[in-house]
This record gives structure tokens, sequence and C-alpha cells, in this order.
């Protein structure tokens, strides 16, 4: 049975995509529902009424971004990619993708799928063909180049999972380019032959009800064609994560492997086939720069102009820093930089230390988290929530023993890896392993200190705080579609308005750990912050008193 041809219950517009409020699932870690200690489709399908049930239960959840289910040896968990249009068994088949499309838009779920086109698997047949020498069928579909007169690699680019960005291949005598492990060779994108089989992949999807794509590494398609060395960075730049000093790559500012100004023709290509469909939408992971105006800049270049993705995210929100100031220049140099395009926003992901635990949210910024939660909503731009942060989860400390990422195991112990923040999702506290299955032992330690079960008898959880400002964005067109104006930033305080033709609605956040009192320039009319905050602010004659990690959200009669 084809199951993706169930309709929405709703009707989709073309840009359906700037209201909608994303969520993303690390299958693996979602629920299992055949108790291997894997999670699955059928897993997800399960448990789609916790984010949508289509009857206003639910978190409000608007569309899934699903992280790789594809075939593959899962030496990268699902992006070395061995087979782009199947399941791998672990995760189920493609009916079972099928009732996921469908079981979805019964809720009113968009479901996104990951595409990882800028490489493979070298288990993958195209690799395992273009390996054999240098004149089979696939021979340029991978990046090949003879050794340096010394025998050595082509130039000095830098993977980023450690080492040379380059292995040699004794059966083609040439050395072929991987960013990133050497079992997930680069796909040559300037052969037409790679972008015409890679456009039949994303027509593949989309004929099975796709409503978009999440490209990953979408800035490293091209690369500079005369392999010129990459320049030292130089001493004392800012990396956007402070893990990356454990990493050589950080040592070299990726000018020619990467971030190439011709890789948005790549860009427009895939957005002519994306467009093929009405209502596809597309969302691109734009890797950090050599710098935090840089990234955000090169992220802006991607969604400028129609030809251009739909969405793209940086990694500037995914920082360890974070305060009013920091948080204001993203933002600024965001909406100066992305002229007609849309933003989209990220606090987490599967690749970097859980938001509770990077900004300490739970020690010494009590309710840190739910603020910057409430912000994220309340911003111009589309929103992605990581699964878990709606019950806390925290970045689990590794050990060695539990390690499965190949990143921790290249770099431990300076990087522990990814693994700390994709464990199980903990459904109930009461069950074994958090409910993530009924016994087996999980792929990673089941061992969130907050269950699900636990988050919805307290009623002032981040699960309820969420739930609710879901709904109040939803009843308010200024902020889904409003215009951004920032109105203060004093202090540790930051103030904002979102405003449409027929609304106008203002927000104040208090990053500080201390009450600050804002002086208020227009009457508000309407107080609508979520009331399952347990920090309540109060509101006396245009004074507005913010306790620490407060948050404010009002309706005003206009501009302030």
């Amino acid at each position: 049975m084809n199951y993706a041809r169930h309709s929405l219950n709703r009707t989709r517009s073309e840009n359906w995509w700037k209201s909608a409020v994303f969520y993303q699932i690390y299958p693996r870690s979602f629920y299992d529902s055949n108790n291997d200690g894997i999670g699955d489709l059928n897993g997800v399908i399960q448990k789609l009424d916790h984010l949508n049930d289509g009857k206003g239960g639910g978190l409000g959840i608007d569309a899934i971004w699903l992280s790789p289910f594809y075939p593959s040896p899962q030496v990268d968990f699902g992006y070395d990619v061995s087979n782009f249009c199947d399941v791998d068994p672990d995760y189920g088949t493609l009916d079972d993708f099928d009732k996921l499309v469908s079981e979805a838009h019964k809720r009113d779920i968009m479901l996104i799928i990951d595409l990882v086109l800028n490489h493979t698997s070298d288990q993958h047949h195209w690799f395992a063909e273009s390996r054999k020498n240098r004149t089979n069928s696939k021979a340029d579909w991978y990046v090949w180049y003879d050794p340096a007169p010394d025998g050595k690699p082509p130039n000095n680019w830098l993977a980023v999972f450690g080492g040379p960005a380059w292995t040699f291949e004794p059966q083609r005598e040439q050395y072929y380019l991987h960013n990133f492990l050497p079992e997930q060779p680069d796909l040559n994108w300037y052969n037409p032959e790679v972008r015409d089989a890679l456009a039949d992949v994303v027509r593949f999807w989309m004929n099975r009800g796709t409503d978009g794509f999440r490209l990953d590494t979408a800035n490293y398609y091209a690369f500079d064609r005369q392999l010129r060395d990459n320049p030292k960075r130089q001493v004392g730049s800012y990396p956007l994560e402070e893990e990356q000093a454990a990493n050589p790559l950080s040592a070299y500012i990726t000018k020619y492997s990467k971030d190439r100004p011709e890789n948005l023709e790549f860009i427009k290509f895939l957005r002519s086939i994306f467009d093929e469909k009405e209502v596809i939408t597309s969302i691109a992971e734009i890797g950090s720069g050599s710098d935090l105006d840089s990234t955000i800049k090169l992220g802006a270049d991607y969604v400028k102009h129609s030809d251009g993705l739909h969405m793209a995210y940086t990694f500037s929100m995914l920082s360890k820093e974070m305060n009013a100031e920091y948080f204001d220049h993203v933002i600024c140099v965001t909406e100066e930089a992305i002229e007609d395009g849309w933003p989209c926003w990220s606090l987490s992901n599967h690749d970097c230390t859980r938001m509770m635990t990077r900004f300490n949210c739970s020690e010494e910024r009590e309710g840190f988290q739910q603020m910057m939660l409430l912000l994220l909503l309340s911003l111009r731009g589309t929103p992605i929530i990581y699964y878990g942060e709606e019950v806390d989860m925290e970045q689990y400390q590794i050990s060695k023993s539990e390690l499965k990422d190949p990143q921790g195991i290249r770099f431990w112990p300076e990087i522990r890896g990814r693994d700390g923040c994709r464990l199980p999702f903990p459904w109930d506290s009461t069950a074994p392993n958090q409910g993530f299955n009924s016994g087996a032992e999980p792929w990673l330690p089941a061992k969130n200190n907050l269950s699900l079960d636990q988050a919805i008898a307290d009623k002032g959880s981040t699960f309820h705080v969420l739930k609710e400002m879901l709904k109040i964005r939803k009843d308010n067109s200024a902020l889904q579609r409003g215009d951004f104006r920032r109105i203060l930033i004093d202090i540790e305080c930051y103030v904002f308005e979102r405003k449409t033709k027929d609304q106008t609605m203002m927000i104040a956040a208090n990053f500080s750990t201390e009450k600050q009192i804002i002086k208020l320039h227009s009457a508000v009319k309407t107080d609508l912050t979520p009331k399952a905050l347990k920090r309540s602010c109060s509101l006396n004659n245009n004074q507005l008193s913010l306790p620490a990690c407060g948050f404010f959200l009002g309706e005003t009669p206009g501009s302030l």
C-alpha cells in the first residue's frame, strides 16, 4: 500500500514554511518500536501525537526534520549514505516511510528529510565503480587528483574529523577528496552526470510525498579547482565553537576547500529541481566560516532572491557564547544581510552540545533555556526545535567505553564527540530505558535527568511553557510573519518588536540572573506571556519588571 497519497487536513500555502515551527528528530534516538536498541520510523509514527495529533493536542509542531535513515554502514550514523533511494533495515522499509508521510499529514505535520548530497559512503556502488580505474563510467563522479611530486596529498586541506582531506587509492594511483571521514568520499558536483543523478534522488523523495529537504553541509559542494592551499588562520581569531580549538582544521581558513562563490550555481540548480513541486521547501546547513559575521553573511547569500534556497541556518546560535549583546549582534547582522531572504533559527542540533548544558541553564542560570526557546519562537524567521528540548535534555558526559561517534574516537579526550547530545528520548521515568524501548540495551545510554511523564506532571515545566508558546505563536500573525525591529538593549535586557499591518507585539527578555526594570515607551494592550512560566513579570505604569531569565510578550497599540 502506498500511504503517501494521504492529503493534509489543511491547505498548504506556497510559503507555508514561513509560519511553521520545525522539530528535528534523530530517528536512531527517538523511539525504538521493535526493541532492537535503535529508534526507527515506526517509532516516529507511534509518537507523532506527542508533536501534533491534528486535533489541538500535542506540542503543536508543524513540521519534522528527520535526520538520515538511508542504507548506510553507519560509520557516521547515516551521514555516510550507501543508497539514496531506500531505507536502512535498522529504521524500517520504504512502506514504513510512506506510512510515516501519510500519518504525519493526517496530523497536519509536514515531513522534511535530510539529504546528504556532498558525499556518499565508500560502500556506495557509485564509488565502488569510480575507484577501480580512471576509465570506468563513474571515473569522474568523485574528486580524484594525482599526488604531489613528493607523493603526498595534492594540497594542505584537512578533514573535519582530522587528518588530511585526501586518501590515496592504489587501484587508481590517485587521491580522493573527503572533507569528513575517509569512508565519506566527496562527490564531484562539477560533473553534470552527478548533478542529474542527485536531481533524480530529489525527485524520488518528492514523488513519495516528502514536503522538503534539509541539505547537509550545503556549502561544501564546490571546491577550488586550482587546489590552492588554505591559508593559516591569524592567531587569536575566534572560532564559533570552543571545541574546534582541539581540531587541527581550526588552524586554517577553509577559503579554498569550501564556501566557494561558485557553489551558489549548484544551489540554483537544486532550487530549480525543488520548484518542480509547488510546496517543497529547503533548509541549508551552512557550517562555520572564518569568523562570526562572515558565516552569517554566507548563510544569507544562500537564501537571497528567488533562485536561492528557501532557508539556511548557520552555527551562530550554536556557540557557547550567549548574552544580550551576542544575541543582538547575530540578529542584527542577519537582518541586514539577508535582504529579501527568510531567516531560520536553531539553538541546538545533533552536532553540538545541548543548549541546557552549553548555556549552563540548570545551575547558574535557572530558566535560561525556557527564555531562549521563547525568544526562538518570537524571532522573525522559521524556528527549529531539537528533540528533547521540551524535557530539558542535557549533554551526557560520555565515557570512552560508551563512545560511538567517529569525531570523539578521533579526538578523545579533547573532543568527546556528539554522542552526548544524541541520547534516547526519555518518554517514561517508570519504564525500562526511560520508555525508549521495552528492555533491549539502547545504542546510547538512556540517562536524561527528566522524563516526559515528569515534565507533563509539572505545570511549570519547559514542556508546558513550549506548548503554550506554540499556540500563542499560531494565534498571532505578528509572531509568524511580522517585521522585526530592535527597541532596546540595556545591560542584559533585550527588547524588540514584531509588527504586521494589523498587529504589533513587544518582546522583552532578561539575560541576567538579576531582576531588571525597563521603562516602556508605549502601553501594553494585552499581556500574552505564557502563564506556565514560573518566573512572572510585573507591569506597572509602563515599568516592566523582569525577573532573572525573565521573558515578557505583549500586544501594543502600535510601534514602540
